[in-house]
């Protein structure tokens, strides 16, 4: 995906004067959702959860100037930035990890499926093999 085309698209840029800090606002909007899939640095972003990266940079990017600040009001107008930019996301998040981590599964090792395995082929070959070895 052309994270950078997107954003500029929906923000309305037309030129390339701000392609550099949109790039840092990408990267660490790519850093941070990894953090959260639980992918390591070298992972790419699933392309199915892209549009969080272009979601969260454009919300990063109006923010520009106002980071720090929760809530904003002058003269009737109020402004109030959620602290998490994720959390419009979590639900997607979660059903991500629950359908992807590997972590999350359980796996059953057979001792003895090397034991067994290596009978079979011995006797396969014509040597018999007492039922400890290897």
């Amino acid at each position: 995906m052309d994270y950078l085309a997107n954003i500029k698209a929906l923000l309305m840029l037309q030129d390339s004067a701000k392609d550099d800090l949109i790039n840092v606002i990408i990267d660490n909007t790519k850093r941070a959702l990894r953090v959260r899939l639980g992918l390591s640095a070298s992972d790419e972003v699933p392309e199915e959860l892209s549009y969080i990266v272009v979601e969260v940079s454009v919300r990063r990017y109006n923010r520009l100037k106002n980071e720090g600040m929760a809530s904003y009001s002058q003269e009737g107008e109020s402004i109030t930035f959620n602290s998490n930019d994720f959390a419009d996301f979590e639900e997607d998040i979660k059903a991500w990890k629950d359908k992807n981590n590997k972590a999350n599964e359980v796996r059953f090792i057979n001792p003895y499926a090397r034991a067994l395995s290596n009978r079979a082929s011995s006797r396969a070959s014509g040597r018999l093999l007492n039922d400890f070895s290897n």
